[in-house]
């Protein structure tokens, strides 16, 4: 406690501050590995974006108050008297309005959210194309409050893998394959075979109940809700695509194995939707067995209290298992880093509302093929039942 208030004093009378640049590669040194998450040390970051119309007119402090609102309006109030928010590189009083196009700079203390420890194991590493599983919970290129905690980023700083031109995605709750091109050349190869419509995806899942024994052909609209999150199937006549029917969207299902409880189904994705492998195996009845977005519908005689229990219990497993994967870092984890006394987050590790410790969905991407090659991810621990 003694050294962190000293390097609190030492911040707030003259602190000495690197800006990072999206030109800054990640680095080993980047990642603490603390109660089985993989956390990255905060760090100083310029955000920009451009005055639309609807900022035009605004005062920048209530341009940023109105549309940035993670932080109070006091804190817009002392960063642009300080400096950390400009206007096309220049201070500006809190009374300045903003005109179209202007350039806005907010310099800020970035912390990233956490994301479970597992490390990112390359499959396949050729001079073309790079093969890798992906870790649930860890996004795989930079969105949002993600930058750093990402496959791309992760892959630069322990694998020294870069560029990489990610071929398709997965959702950061989703495990299993990703392929990546080395080269623009390999990766229009790639695009023009999915555009062709002659990639085959396969993933894995595990889901309540028993599933059917013969093959499952949801062919099933789904509209995505961008407020909520999430997507619904449009049941009924629908044909086509259209705002009020959703997207016309199919996948095929196969029971691999079932204990009468869970059952471990294997899924192909025709089309690609918004959470699609998910929506459809909701409304087959047996959704995927810890997806709490989907789930509560179809599962009226299962107590959720029950299921939370379950999955409880398998996440202390889990993070003894990834405490195992950091104690080569256990030491470094002890390092403080410098609190700033300006950010909304310190001194905490993550963001305000990142502080929940996720698990991963039982959904797992194991294969991806295409004209004459193939990819493949092995099994997670959990797509075995008995």
């Amino acid at each position: 406690m003694k050294r962190k208030r000293e390097k609190e004093e030492e911040n707030k009378n003259g602190m000495e501050i690197v800006w990072q640049t999206p030109a800054n590669p990640p680095g080993k040194h980047d990642y603490v590995f603390l109660n089985g998450r993989r956390h990255v040390r905060p760090y100083y970051f310029e955000f920009i974006s451009h005055v639309n119309n609807r900022w035009a007119g605004k005062t920048i402090v209530d341009l940023f108050a109105d549309e940035f609102k993670g932080r109070p309006y006091d804190y817009y109030v002392s960063a642009v008297k300080c400096g950390r928010i400009q206007v096309d590189g220049q201070m500006v009083p809190v009374s300045y309005i903003v005109k179209s196009s202007q350039k806005i700079s907010h310099f800020l203390h970035r912390h990233e959210p956490p994301v479970n420890a597992f490390d990112i194991s390359v499959l396949q590493q050729d001079p073309d194309v790079v093969t890798v599983c992906k870790p649930a919970t860890v996004p795989v290129h930079p969105c949002g409050q993600y930058r750093k905690n990402t496959v791309v980023g992760i892959l630069e700083a322990e694998h020294d893998l870069a560029p990489l031109f990610p071929i398709h995605r997965l959702d950061r709750l989703v495990s299993g394959l990703l392929i990546f091109a080395r080269n623009a050349s390999k990766a229009n190869f790639f695009r023009e075979e999915i555009e062709a419509g002659k990639v085959q995806k396969q993933y894995i899942a595990k889901v309540i109940g028993t599933f059917p024994d013969n093959e499952q052909v949801i062919d099933v609209n789904i509209k995505y809700h961008a407020r909520e999150g999430r997507s619904t199937a449009v049941v009924g006549d629908s044909c086509g695509n259209s705002p009020d029917r959703g997207k016309v969207a199919c996948t095929k299902f196969t029971r691999i194995s079932t204990n009468g409880t869970h059952s471990i189904v294997l899924c192909k994705p025709i089309t690609g939707r918004t959470h699609q492998i998910r929506v459809h195996l909701q409304y087959t009845g047996h959704p995927i067995a810890n997806d709490f977005l989907y789930l509560s519908e179809y599962a009226p005689s299962r107590s959720l209290e029950g299921i939370s229990a379950e999955i409880a219990a398998r996440l202390s497993s889990s993070v003894t298992s990834l405490n195992s994967c950091a104690d080569k870092d256990e030491e470094n984890s002890l390092e403080d880093f410098s609190i700033d006394p300006m950010c909304t987050n310190c001194p905490n590790w993550g963001p305000k509302g990142y502080d929940v410790h996720e698990e991963g969905l039982w959904l797992h991407c194991v294969q991806y093929s295409g004209t004459g090659w193939v990819y493949e991810c092995p099994y997670p621990d959990w797509a075995f039942v008995s």
